[in-house]
C-alpha cells in the first residue's frame, strides 16, 4: 500500500503543534513538525489570542513539510472552543479575538436571561450553562457596543478564521459552532430566537460545512510564501475534542469515553441530542461530533488540579510525576476527598490551600505532604468520574460496558485503574494523541481511505498500543463513594 501523508494543526488553549500523518501498510504514523506555545496576551484589561502568531506557526509547519518535500495531500485545522474572531466587510481581521478567560462574561449568562429563560436557552441548545459560551460573549459585546462588533460582517470560529487566513474562504464549521450555545442540535442550524438578543444575523456566519468536507486551496499567497502547491484544506472535526473522541478505538456504540488533560470531559456518542429535565439538571451538554452523532458529555475538572499543586511546589523540588506516584501509593487511601469541580478549585491563588480549605469545610483531615496530596486528587478524580459516569448509564439509550481514556492522562497508569475501579467496567486507556490522530484520520476519510467512523476506528486500533484495565476492590470502593458523597459539596 502507497504511503499518503496528512498535516494536521493541533491548537490547545496553552500551546499548539503541526503534525505529520503517514498512512500505509493498513496503519497510521504520527510524527511532530513544530510545537509552539499559545500565549494570551493581557492589555487594557483584556485577554486577548495572537491569531496572526498562530498564523504564522502554521506557516512555519507548511514551510518544514516543503524543505523536506512531504507530499502531504491535505490540511486540518483544530481548536479550543467557543472563541471567535470578527471580520469586516473587506474581509479584514477587525481585531485579535478575545480568550474565552476574559473577564469580560462574568454575569453574563444571567443578564442574557432576563431576555430568556435559561430553561430555555438550554432546551434550545442542550449546551451546558459556561459564561464564556459564544453566545454570552457575543451579547456582552453587542451590550457594550464593542466598535468590532458593530462593524464586522463576519463571525469566523477559531478554526474557520484560520483555514480562512489559508484558502481566503470562509466557513462554519459544525462541531466548533456546536460549542457556541447558538446552535440548535436538532436541526443543526443556529436559532434565531438567541441570536436576536445580541443583534447577531445568521448570514454573518460562512457557509455551513461538517467534518471531512472540502475548505478550499491555499491562496497564491500562502503557496508564494511556503514553497507549497495548491494543497486542499479539509474541516475536521475543528472543536479539538470532536477530533479526539473521533479517535476512540472502540467496537461498537456500547462505551463510554473520557478524555483526560487539564480539563477531563466524559461522555458517550449519540444519534440524537439527549435534551431532558435530568440532563439540563445535572449541567451536561450537546456537542457536534462526526458522522452527523452527537457527544453528550460532562466537562470534568481534571489534572489542573495536580499541575497547579507542582506549580507550587517547583520553588523548593519540582516532583516528576513518577515520585507523585510513587509517594500516593505510600499514603493511606480516602484519607481525604474533596469534589473537584467546587467552585473554590476554579482559578485559586493557591490550589495547595483550596484543597485544605475544603477539606476543613467538610471535616476531614487536611492533606500535608505532597503524597497525601496527590493521592487525595487521585481519589477524588477516581469519584468524581463514578458518580458522572453513574449519570450517563442513567441516560444513556444503551448500556455502557467500556470506558476508553483518551488524551495526556491515559498514560497515568495509576489514575486509569483508580478510574476503572470506580466506575465499576473495563476502561481501556489510550491513544494519548486522540486530537491529532482523529484530525488526520477524518481528512484520510475525505480523500477516500477510510470510508466510515468504524473504518477509522479500525485502523486507530491497528495503529496504536492501548493498556486494558479491570475493576478491583469494589467494596472498597463502594465504601469510599459513600464518603465523597458525605462530603460533596457545590458551595465551597
Amino acid at each position: 500500500m502507497e504511503h499518503t501523508y496528512f498535516f494536521a494543526v493541533d491548537l490547545g488553549a496553552t500551546s499548539g503543534r503541526t503534525i505529520l500523518g503517514c498512512l500505509g501498510e493498513g496503519k497510521m504514523e504520527l510524527k511532530e513538525l513544530t510545537r509552539f506555545p499559545n500565549h494570551i496576551i493581557e492589555t487594557r484589561g483584556h485577554c486577548y489570542w495572537d491569531i496572526y502568531a498562530l498564523y504564522n506557526e502554521i506557516i512555519k509547519g507548511l514551510k518544514v513539510v516543503a524543505k523536506d518535500n512531504l507530499p502531504i495531500q491535505s490540511i486540518g485545522i483544530d481548536t479550543w472552543g467557543v472563541d471567535f474572531v470578527l471580520v469586516g466587510k473587506d474581509g479584514e481581521l477587525l481585531r485579535n479575538p478575545y480568550c474565552y478567560r476574559d473577564p469580560h462574561t462574568i454575569g453574563a449568562p444571567e443578564e442574557y436571561f432576563t431576555h430568556i429563560p435559561c430553561e430555555r436557552v438550554y432546551d434550545i441548545t442542550g449546551i451546558q450553562i459556561m459564561n464564556f459560551n459564544s453566545l454570552f460573549q457575543l451579547s456582552t459585546l453587542h451590550r457594550n457596543h464593542c466598535s468590532a462588533l458593530e462593524a464586522a460582517d463576519k463571525i469566523l470560529f477559531m478554526p474557520d478564521a484560520l483555514s480562512y487566513m489559508l484558502t481566503g474562504k470562509m466557513v462554519t464549521e459544525y462541531t466548533i459552532a456546536s460549542t457556541s450555545q447558538m446552535l440548535n442540535p436538532r436541526t443543526k442550524c443556529f436559532e434565531k430566537e438567541l441570536l436576536d438578543v445580541a443583534d447577531i444575523k445568521k448570514e454573518q456566519f460562512g457557509r455551513f460545512v461538517f467534518p471531512g468536507e472540502p475548505i478550499g486551496v491555499l491562496t497564491e499567497e500562502v503557496q508564494k510564501i511556503t514553497g507549497l502547491g495548491a494543497i486542499p484544506v479539509i474541516a475536521v472535526a475543528g472543536h479539538d475534542t470532536g477530533s479526539a473522541v473521533a479517535a476512540v478505538p472502540a467496537q461498537n456504540e456500547k462505551f463510554a469515553y473520557l478524555s483526560s488533560g487539564t480539563w477531563s470531559l466524559m461522555g458517550i456518542e449519540v444519534k440524537d441530542a439527549i435534551i431532558n429535565k435530568e440532563s439540563f439538571e445535572q449541567n451536561f451538554t450537546n456537542e457536534g461530533g462526526v458522522e452527523g452523532t452527537t457527544r453528550f458529555l460532562k466537562n470534568i475538572c481534571g489534572m489542573w488540579l495536580l499541575e497547579r499543586c507542582r506549580k507550587e511546589w517547583e520553588a523548593t523540588n519540582n516532583y516528576s510525576y513518577t515520585e507523585l506516584i510513587d509517594a500516593a501509593l505510600a499514603v493511606p487511601a480516602f484519607r481525604s476527598v474533596i469534589n473537584p469541580d467546587a467552585p473554590c478549585f476554579a482559578n485559586p491563588s493557591s490550589m495547595i490551600q483550596a484543597i485544605g480549605h475544603y477539606c476543613k469545610e467538610t471535616n476531614q483531615p487536611v492533606p500535608q505532604s505532597y503524597g497525601e496530596i496527590t493521592r487525595c486528587i487521585f481519589d477524588s478524580l477516581a469519584l468524581r468520574y463514578k458518580q458522572v459516569f453513574g449519570y450517563l448509564q442513567q441516560m444513556a439509550p444503551f448500556p455502557i460496558e467500556k470506558l476508553h481514556i483518551i488524551g495526556g492522562g491515559s498514560r497515568n497508569n495509576l489514575l486509569n485503574q483508580f478510574t476503572c475501579n470506580a466506575v465499576g467496567v473495563p476502561v481501556i486507556a489510550g491513544p494519548s494523541e486522540g486530537t491529532a490522530i482523529g484530525n488526520i484520520m477524518l481528512q484520510a476519510k475525505a480523500n477516500g481511505l477510510v470510508n466510515d467512523i468504524a473504518a477509522m476506528r479500525q485502523l486507530i486500533s491497528t495503529s496504536i498500543e492501548t493498556v486494558s484495565f479491570e475493576p478491583q476492590q469494589a467494596e472498597e470502593w463502594e465504601e469510599a463513594y459513600k464518603k465523597y458523597l458525605a462530603h460533596y459539596r457545590e458551595d465551597i
